[in-house]
């Protein structure tokens, strides 16, 4: 006899949009599993671990000091001859505010989903999905060897970059090389570095990305780079050109690496759609990523909330089609697709500009009172200075 679970949600994917989703539709009264591949949520880390903080209020998160490592100021932005911008901690983006310890982090949003009610199976895979009648209506799992079905009203894709459960129900999540970042990063200690800054240095060094420095501690941080993968030639190339770069910047050669991690995000814009009948995708499998940082903690955990609202909702209004589970869609439109837009806009700009227009840009803003970072801020302070390069900013507005 085929062993059967049934649900009325099923969450694929244990990061914070899946304990998010997990949660808010088990709050709102929903029967839910979330389910995921590895024997430890958390784990392997592969992210930056960098938060920001203000927007943890959205998705009722309390800071805490078992998964803060540092809280920072604000940002620094340093163009390839040294040129800085300082950023206050509101206007430098997602990834500025706390620095985190990232595995402890996603073990406290999957703690409190299950204090909310929400049962978990680790070391548990999606292998496809369940349809009748051309609609979702669970997972085929595999546990420890044993394969079963999930059955759900609600699975919900939160499985992350190499999501299948978007591409298995028929939404398009296909990427271009050009709108993925291929990331590589040291956790460094014995360097010289300011706790109270999180720095991100522009340029050829960094093909289509950037270098990032986040504080943890004192002479202690993520050091890390992101390249467009358009613009490397093989999987390797993240770890020579960070290597090289720390090589050229003796506050960080004198220190030692005691972890590396590797990975890939989606930069592009957002999706055509993120639901159909049955389902919903949310985090990174939804391509909820600011293309400019790579950052999408944040995101994830709002896009998740909405949907864990949603998919309870439905459940109660004995609705789970496509056309309900809409409200979704426009809810985390509403609340990130223009920002998302915007920004990957400026990501496509800055992977073309030469290092010396990123040298007379940081120039221009850094001796131009920015109040808030926008287009028509920036543009305002490269007019102010550099007039003749307004003409190669203007298609940003």
């Amino acid at each position: 006899m085929k062993h059967e679970l049934d649900y009325d949600v099923v969450v694929v994917g244990a990061g914070p949009a899946g304990s998010t989703t997990a949660r808010y539709a088990a709050m709102n009264g929903a029967d839910v599993l979330m389910i995921e591949k590895r024997q430890e949520i958390g784990s392997p880390v592969r992210c930056g671990e960098g938060i920001a903080k203000a927007l943890l209020e959205k998705v009722d998160i309390e800071p805490n000091k078992r998964w803060i490592a540092n809280e920072v100021l604000g940002a620094r932005v340093i163009s390839p001859n040294g040129s800085v911008v300082t950023l206050t901690e509101r206007m430098a983006g997602d990834e500025t505010g706390y620095v985190i310890y990232r595995d402890v982090f996603d073990k406290e949003l999957a703690k409190i989903a299950a204090k909310e009610g929400v049962d978990i199976m680790l070391k548990t895979s999606a292998i496809s999905i369940l349809k009748e009648n051309g609609k979702v209506t669970g997972v085929k799992a595999k546990h420890m060897g044993r394969m079963f079905d999930i059955k759900a009203k609600v699975v919900v894709g939160a499985d992350g970059f190499e999501s299948q459960i978007g591409r298995w129900a028929g939404i398009n999540t296909n990427l271009k090389p050009s709108d993925v970042e291929i990331g590589f990063q040291y956790h460094m200690v014995g360097i010289d570095c300011d706790k109270d800054f999180s720095h991100f240095y522009l340029g050829s060094y960094a093909p289509g990305g950037y270098v990032w420095v986040f504080p943890k501690a004192q002479g202690e941080a993520n050091v890390g780079i992101g390249l467009q993968l358009s613009k490397i030639k093989d999987k390797a190339a993240p770890k020579r050109y960070l290597d090289d770069f720390i090589k050229k910047h003796k506050e960080l050669a004198k220190g030692k690496a005691i972890m590396q991690v590797a990975g890939a995000v989606s930069t592009c814009a957002p999706i055509e759609r993120t639901v159909d009948d049955g389902i919903m995708l949310v985090g990174d499998s939804a391509r909820q990523i600011d293309a400019l940082t790579g950052g999408g903690i944040i995101n994830a955990c709002v896009a998740g909330k909405i949907a864990g609202e949603t998919a309870a909702q439905a459940i109660k209004e004995e609705d789970v089609s496509k056309a309900f589970l809409n409200k979704y869609e426009m809810g985390w439109r509403d609340e990130m697709e223009d920002r998302l837009y915007r920004n990957w806009i400026a990501k496509e700009k800055l992977a073309e500009l030469s290092d010396d227009t990123l040298n007379k840009l940081i120039d221009a803003i850094s001796t131009y009172k920015v109040e808030t970072i926008t287009t028509l801020e920036i543009l305002r302070a490269v007019q102010s200075k550099y007039p003749e390069l307004v003409k190669e900013f203007e298609e940003m507005l």
